[in-house]
């Protein structure tokens, strides 16, 4: 099976934080999966350089955008790699290859007459002398009445155009714009409208995307898709490849998504692999993104391939709710946020991504606190997880000399371990991330009870045969817990793994025979309490 994942492209305006990673992190789970699964993956990602974001912030700094993109998009790289994203392919949207791509996708849409001149009012500040890209207009949004910037409302999802705002700003200079005739080109997105009906009922009745994107595309279609502008007044970006546009950039709302593309093009050529397996009628390709982004994904991503006649729709939807701040909305204005480069740098990976698909906001908002971040570090991967493996392996080493006892398999832990592999494949390829976890971890919960249940401190003494079982019975556990949770837990499988000498994972029971394994060094160490209040003052400090 070829399985296409792409991840939401992050702005590259500034530091990632965790609200980022727990809506991307379900993205390099089923990447691993896949793989590990024998399947043929292609997973990617980059970083948004062409956003007004990076424009503002750049001019914030006085320095030039190429400059933002770059210091951001190498930071996100680093912190990927440090959490274990195993992009196949991790790109930027300021790259000449994609550039080239965005330019042939909006010149197929202008043959096939999908795009049109249309003279619009568009909102021009005085003050800047100059035509508003839409997050440079901030003001009320018109149907929820909460702060809105010109794009789209984060409160009601509404998608905007600024010049529906109340009470405009710029928000370059603060003062109330006008509005201004100026002749753009437009998407007949409107076209698409009953094709994209019957495409969002199927996706539903197959159960294939997330619940929160099943209600807010069916209420975009009820309400009636609108011709989008394709073009703006940017100073930077995709120049429109049309005549007497020129000076014009693509809008990013069609040259951010066509990046999943472009980015698997450059993978191709550098690989030397075909990208037609992935992008074509018989592969599953999965979105990952949080809810902000889901129009994006099921219908504006959607019809632009119906309108460059292609047959590569998303099959899969996996988009999160939010993630808040010890219970208080998450904000990078007001710095509530916890900053991604600061925490990889003194916590464990393993306890980030953990937490962050535990507590997964898969059907709600979630919470992330320092006291449930510490506590369920200490309790689940330290006190469960890695006490099995250590209790084990330390006991291993005390009286069997390093070396796996010949013994006899549990037949009901063996038949247990081949239904789990089953049951967490079944959760995963229906993006159900969390519960998949959770039966692992209920699972090594039953693990630790069978070790304290057969006592092998007691049978090493008294029933040597016995406790040689009940060895040979947890060593083959731990084998199979390291490929379980291996897409979740990358780093802590790896070290059990090298421990067991495991060398080429796959997705089914194993069984490890006797064989002479080096000393066992800790998985986790335990995070002392009083770092919790240590960590909301620097949150509350900050």
């Amino acid at each position: 099976m070829n399985i296409f994942i792409g991840g939401a492209w992050p702005y590259a305006n500034g530091s990632l934080h965790l609200g980022h990673i727990a809506s991307l992190l379900p993205g390099d789970i089923l990447a691993r999966y896949y793989r590990q699964k024998g399947d043929n993956v292609l997973y990617v990602s980059g970083s948004d350089c062409n956003g007004t974001p990076i424009t503002i912030r750049a001019k914030e700094e006085g320095v030039s955008v190429e400059e933002i993109a770059t210091r951001y998009h190498e930071e996100f790289e680093r912190c990927f790699a440090l959490l274990g994203f195993s992009y196949d392919c991790y790109s930027r949207t300021d790259d000449i290859q994609h550039h080239e791509i965005v330019q042939e996708i909006v010149r197929t849409l202008h043959h096939n007459n999908h795009l049109y001149k249309k003279e619009i009012e568009q909102v021009y500040c005085d003050t800047c002398t100059q035509f508003l890209p839409d997050r440079y207009v901030e003001g009320i949004c018109p149907h929820c009445r909460n702060k809105a910037r010109g794009d789209q409302c984060d409160d009601c999802s509404a998608i905007l155009d600024p010049v529906e705002l109340i009470d405009k700003t710029c928000k370059l200079c603060g003062n109330t714009p006008t509005i201004q005739e100026n002749e753009h080109l437009y998407f007949r997105l409107s076209t698409f409208q009953q094709e994209l009906e019957r495409y969002v009922q199927e996706r539903k009745k197959i159960g294939a995307w997330r619940d929160n994107a099943i209600q807010l595309t069916e209420r975009y279609v009820k309400e009636g898709l609108h011709d989008r502008a394709a073009t703006r007044d940017l100073p930077v970006g995709v120049s429109v490849p049309v005549e007497g546009f020129e000076e014009k950039k693509v809008y990013v709302w069609i040259e951010a998504v066509a990046g999943y593309y472009s980015a698997s093009k450059r993978w191709a050529e550098r690989t030397g692999n075909d990208v037609i397996p992935f992008w074509n009628g018989a592969a599953k390709r999965y979105y990952v993104h949080g809810k902000d982004n889901i129009p994006f994904h099921t219908i504006i991503w959607p019809a632009i391939l119906l309108g460059i006649e292609g047959e590569a729709l998303p099959t899969h939807i996996v988009s999160n709710e939010y993630l808040t701040i010890e219970k208080k909305k998450l904000s990078t204005s007001r710095n509530w946020a916890v900053w991604v480069p600061d925490m990889v740098e003194r916590y464990h990976p393993d306890s980030i991504r953990y937490f962050l698909t535990i507590n997964a906001p898969e059907g709600r908002d979630t919470d992330f606190s320092w006291r449930e971040f510490i506590y369920s570090h200490n309790s689940e991967l330290l006190g469960a997880f890695g006490n099995f493996v250590n209790r084990t392996l330390k006991f291993m080493e005390k009286y069997y000399s390093n070396t796996i006892p010949q013994g006899k398999m549990d037949a009901n832990l063996e038949q247990t371990i081949k239904n789990l592999y089953q049951e967490t494949g079944q959760e995963l390829e229906r993006t159900h991330v969390k519960k998949a976890l959770e039966n692992i971890f209920t699972f090594i919960r039953q693990a630790n009870k069978y070790f304290d249940e057969r006592q092998p401190w007691k049978q090493i003494k008294d029933a040597k045969e016995s406790c040689d079982n009940t060895i040979f019975t947890c060593v083959q556990i731990i084998a199979n817990l390291s490929q379980l949770l291996a897409p979740f837990l990358p780093f802590s499988t790896a070290e059990i793994q090298h421990i067991l000498r495991i060398e080429n994972l796959v997705w089914r029971y194993i069984q490890i025979e006797e064989k002479q394994i080096p000393n066992i060094t800790i998985l986790f160490e335990r995070i002392d309490i009083g770092k919790i209040e240590e960590e909301r003052r620097r949150l509350e400090e900050k």
